[in-house]
């Protein structure tokens, strides 16, 4: 057996924080700096001190073994790299404010990598020129590094982060499928191995792009992400639910169109209000869903660039923005993630055809507003559930005015149909398995079937068994490595401190003396020599003059999953074992401390 170093905590590198840190906002970054895990350097920015990197090896460490299991191999790419190979697949663009940009000394561009897919094509390319040489799965654990604008939640959700990222190179789409599965599993293996509960959903592909990309959440109220599920097995990221569209509607005995006064209707509940008061319908009252709300926002390309767009949807229902802006871009042919906000006073004044409260999509009664035929230019998409045939109230493009039985396809049209609406719990799932239940999540691991989009724009070629030039097929696969030692750190700790799962945490037990005279220091200290000799990793709390009330303290907040007091029992030939999860704690007898202790750890 080999014998451990012993890390003596009066020598350790570790300052412990009594009170929480002012920026922090969730558990798991209010503990991990408490205990000296990490140290803020910067927003979104932290500093691994030593009990830190010890878990988060830890953690690396399990990611590896599973990577290795299914025959991938590791590579270690810089995370400087220069702009070209960035430039030749249009994210040097499409990244926007996100990338880390700088120029070296001689005014070449560079930047600070948020992932290697260009890396990983351009490495094989250079090595490999035959489909002999495929399948082949390469992997990294490194550094990434995102301009966030909004960094939170400590390591959740920051500029600087650890990834694994792993990448197939086969010879076609079965070869593509064979290898997304095989980190589907091992992707799971990982997570359970960590103990972290995990949804896989289905999820767009946004700037990755590829025909086919799943998310793994980790459900917990905290979680940035919203997703859905059923009961009957679907489940997606809330940007990737599609719409059940309803059947298209005869209209063929729906009335004219009509434009009518509505006084001080700006907003849908008064215009329902209005409606049912000024021109009420015979056999109900109007309700919110029968009315169309056009909503003008602003799209933010990846080059800083503003463009309008006009979005109709069912009055009773909100605009999410999220879902806008993974489905706008390709509408409009921007590349890239863009940003969606609401168009501000100055987007309005450009276009004073637009009456805020009031906004209609025309109709062959009116010069059009929005849509194919726009006065303003302004691109008009529709929320699937406007279909042919349907009837709404709308606006007249007149202040205090809306127009009535107005109909999809009859009076007015669009530019194209957009997923834009907030998705509801209780709608109905898309595959038919029931209505849908939401929760939040954490975003664990993300998989794409990306392929060609990559090797074709930096011609990642090899000679098929024929001798003719195939382009690879690729598969890209990412694991947040630092995010899931924070989620681990969130799920397990209590009001005391952390309480790490035993097969991460930076010791396998902690050793508290405690008491007055050398007798139990050294009694410790013996203790502390012969579980490093059986091949335990110890932490001894040495510290002299160090009350055991502060020890103890301690002990809870760093959150080793077993605790050992040599104390006040100590001249009796008695120790006590504690662990830390249940909080139970027994005496066992010093003769047989190193057996007893064994059996509690492994």
């Amino acid at each position: 057996m080999t014998q451990v170093t012993i890390s003596r905590l009066s020598q350790l590198f570790v300052r412990t924080l009594r009170d929480n840190p002012a920026d922090a906002e969730v558990a798991s970054h209010k503990l991990l700096v408490r205990a000296g895990y990490i140290r803020r350097t910067a927003p979104g920015i932290y500093t691994w001190l030593p009990l830190g990197l010890k878990v988060l090896g830890k953690v690396e460490n399990v990611v590896r073994e599973e990577m290795n299991a299914i025959g991938a191999q590791e590579v270690h790419f810089p995370a400087l790299l220069p702009r070209e190979p960035y430039e030749a697949t249009n994210r040097w663009d499409e990244y926007g404010d996100n990338l880390f940009r700088l120029k070296d000394r001689r005014g070449a561009d560079m930047l600070l990598a948020p992932t290697h897919e260009e890396m990983f094509t351009l490495l094989v390319k250079d090595l490999y020129s035959s489909y002999k040489d495929l399948p082949v799965y390469l992997y990294q654990i490194q550094t990434k590094y995102r301009d966030e604008a909004r960094p939170r939640a400590g390591l959740l959700r920051g500029r600087e982060f650890v990834m694994k990222d792993s990448y197939s190179f086969t010879m076609d789409d079965e070869g593509l499928e064979e290898a997304y599965f095989a980190h589907r599993k091992a992707y799971q293996k990982i997570f359970e191995r960590l103990g972290l509960e995990i949804v896989i959903v289905k999820a767009q592909s946004g700037a990755m792009g590829g025909s086919r990309s799943e998310e793994f959440l980790h459900p917990t109220p905290i979680g940035e992400d919203t997703f859905v599920r059923t009961e009957g097995g679907y489940a997606a990221n809330v940007e990737a639910v599609t719409t059940v569209v309803p059947e298209p509607v005869d209209a063929s005995n729906t009335p004219a169109a009509t434009f009518e006064a509505t006084p001080d209707s700006p907003t849908i509940e008064t215009l329902v209000s209005q409606s049912n008061a000024l021109h009420p319908r015979s056999d109900r009252e109007w309700t919110a869903a029968d009315t169309l709300k056009n909503v003008i926002l602003a799209v933010i390309a990846p080059d800083g660039e503003r463009h309008l767009v006009a979005i109709g949807v069912p009055g009773d229902r909100e605009v999410d923005l999220g879902r806008v802006e993974v489905n706008v871009g390709a509408l409009l042919g921007i590349g890239g993630e863009v940003e969606v906000e609401a168009a501000n006073d100055e987007d309005f004044k450009k276009f004073p055809q637009l009456v805020k409260g009031y906004i209609g999509p025309g109709s062959s009664l009116d010069n059009k507003i929005l849509g194919k035929e726009s006065a303003t230019g302004i691109p008009f998409f529709l929320d699937p559930r406007l279909v042919e045939g349907s009837a709404w109230i709308t606006g007249a493009n007149e202040f205090e005015k809306h127009a009535y039985n107005m109909v999809v396809g009859r009076d007015f049209e669009g530019d194209g149909v957009i997923e834009a609406c907030e998705v509801r719990e209780g709608d109905p799932a898309p595959d038919g398995s029931g209505p849908l239940i939401a929760a939040r999540g954490i975003e664990m691991g993300h998989i794409f079937q990306l392929g060609r989009k990559y090797a074709e724009a930096l011609e990642l070629k090899v000679l098929d068994n024929n001798g003719k030039l195939q382009t690879v097929t690729m598969g890209s696969y990412g694991v947040g490595v630092t995010r899931a030692l924070a989620a681990i750190a969130e799920k397990n700790h209590d009001e005391k401190g952390l309480i790490w799962p035993r097969n991460i945490a930076p010791y396998d037990v902690h050793i508290v003396a405690t008491g007055k005279g050398n007798e139990v220091l050294d009694g410790a200290a013996e203790l502390a020599e012969k579980l490093s000799a059986a091949g335990l990793d110890v932490l001894f709390d040495d510290r002299p003059k160090v009350s055991p009330g502060v020890k103890f303290g301690d002990a809870e907040l760093l959150g080793v999953p077993t605790s050992v007091v040599v104390g006040r029992g100590f001249a009796d030939g008695k120790i006590e074992i504690k662990d830390r999860a249940s909080g139970e704690a027994r005496e066992i007898s010093l003769e047989n401390a190193v057996e007893e202790i064994l059996a509690e750890v492994r």
